[in-house]
């Protein structure tokens, strides 16, 4: 027979929160600390990074082909709430970028270099592998395969525009073409070694977004534009919008490699590496927003529910312009797909090392890397790559599968609920309420995705 105690202290476990659940389960204290490996394929990393190093990568891992599409979301949002969602969006990851900064270095002595190590320690060392990991691989890998097919597009039209008298290649040929400048650039070992890249990368995305909405605002309105939502059914414009916010969800996909990057600028107890780390998110985040909202505004602007899921590929005139836009591109992706990769090449040789005793050292750094790019570029030619082209046709769709599916976990959620577990804000007060929402928030849109 249940007693009126029982009944009382069932009562009592309903009413309280979700996050009694969540400590409940995921243990936030484990019994042995779960310490950062620290360590590249081929020892400690070079700690020698300065700020604006974080400035460079985190622009590089961020601004990429998805500010072209971002107009294209606008058209499906409409003015005000695309606006919003744009600026909640910089708002939201700006204080999720914050929060994993701070984390970084949160256990004293202690540097997490890795999203997982973080995970590790935040849900413990087996469920924070299956909670981080799947998702971080999903970023990285995804805009890589992304980069890949966005990168032989553009070459195929820089080619088109420069060499109208060339015989033109298939996109596929392409593809590969930008693969193999890969083979060699992957070979460089760690995130210090690409900063050039990088950089150069960076150069180029603040040069294409100016090019894309200097280019809509030259063009000027297009006739008879429109900017009343597309007609289509009600279930298809459901889904067009939230593939809308996936879309704005990818244009904020640099937080699966912010600890890494944080991970090459040293670190002391006088000046802890999150004070430059800081510093660098915030020169990163002001070129975003230089970048993605005169983009999205001004080329929403210029040709309304027209407008196509690649505002480049909208601009015609002048020629000699439109294509330096591309090869622009096509320099940013190289060094975008590099930054994504470096993690994914780290993992892959740690396992190489630990289950198959491969010795560090330039041939396992050869195999594992080269492997892995060859893999990448095959896609487009095999079933993998067929069955994304035959389900997600245009680049709109796929930046929106990837940015609701992967990307918007760990820019939004993840690091929210990592800091509910770790640092166990007040209840019920500001840091707890807004950490609370942004998750409900990630879970409703995502439920109806």
């Amino acid at each position: 027979m249940v007693t009126m105690t029982q009944l009382l202290t069932f009562r009592r476990y309903l009413n309280l929160p979700i996050q009694y659940f969540l400590q409940k389960m995921v243990p936030t204290s484990p019994l042995k600390e779960v310490q950062s490996i620290g360590k590249w394929a081929e020892g400690d990393p070079t700690r020698r990074a300065k700020w604006w190093y974080s400035t460079f990568h985190t622009v590089t891992a961020m601004i990429g082909a998805g500010v072209l599409s971002l107009p294209y979301a606008m058209a499906y949002l409409g003015w005000g709430p695309g606006t919003m969602v744009l600026v909640l969006s910089w708002c939201m990851t700006l204080n999720t970028m914050w929060q994993m900064i701070q984390l970084h270095e949160c256990v004293p002595g202690t540097r997490f270099d890795r999203y997982i190590d973080l995970g590790r320690y935040a849900f413990g060392p087996k469920l924070g592998g299956w909670v981080v990991l799947p998702q971080q691989l999903i970023v990285q890998v995804g805009c890589d395969i992304v980069y890949m097919v966005t990168g032989g597009k553009c070459l195929k039209k820089f080619m088109e525009i420069a060499c109208t008298s060339c015989t033109q290649l298939r996109q596929s040929y392409w593809i590969l073409i930008f693969g193999g400048t890969h083979f060699f650039l992957s070979q460089l070992p760690n995130f210090n070694s690409v900063a050039a890249v990088s950089l150069a990368a960076a150069v180029m995305s603040l040069s294409y977004s100016t090019i894309a909405w200097a280019g809509s605002l030259s063009h000027g309105q297009i006739n008879g534009v429109s900017y009343e939502y597309k007609s289509t059914s009600p279930i298809d414009f459901m889904f067009r919008v939230f593939n809308a916010l996936g879309q704005i969800s990818f244009a904020f996909a640099g937080h699966a490699v912010a600890l890494e990057i944080q991970a090459t600028i040293p670190s002391t107890p006088e000046r802890p590496s999150k004070i430059p780390m800081w510093k660098g998110a915030l020169g990163a985040y002001f070129i975003n927003a230089i970048c993605y909202f005169p983009v999205a505004m001004i080329g929403y602007w210029a040709f309304g529910q027209d407008v196509d899921d690649n505002v480049l590929m909208a601009l015609k005139k002048p020629a000699w312009l439109i294509a330096s836009a591309n090869l622009m591109v096509v320099v940013h992706v190289i060094g975008s797909y590099q930054v994504y990769a470096m993690p994914v090449f780290d993992l892959l040789e740690n396992m190489m090392i630990k289950r198959l005793n491969f010795p560090p050292g330039i041939a396992l750094r050869l195999i594992s890397r080269s492997t892995y790019v060859g893999e990448v570029s095959s896609i487009q030619t095999n079933f993998t790559y067929t069955t994304i082209r035959v389900t997600f046709p245009f680049f709109g769709d796929l930046l929106g599968f990837f940015g609701g599916f992967g990307f918007a976990p760990t820019s939004y959620f993840l690091p929210s609920i990592i800091w509910l577990v770790i640092k166990k804000p007040k209840r019920f007060g500001l840091n707890w309420f807004i950490n609370w929402v942004m998750d409900f928030s990630y879970t409703y849109i995502n439920t109806y995705r």
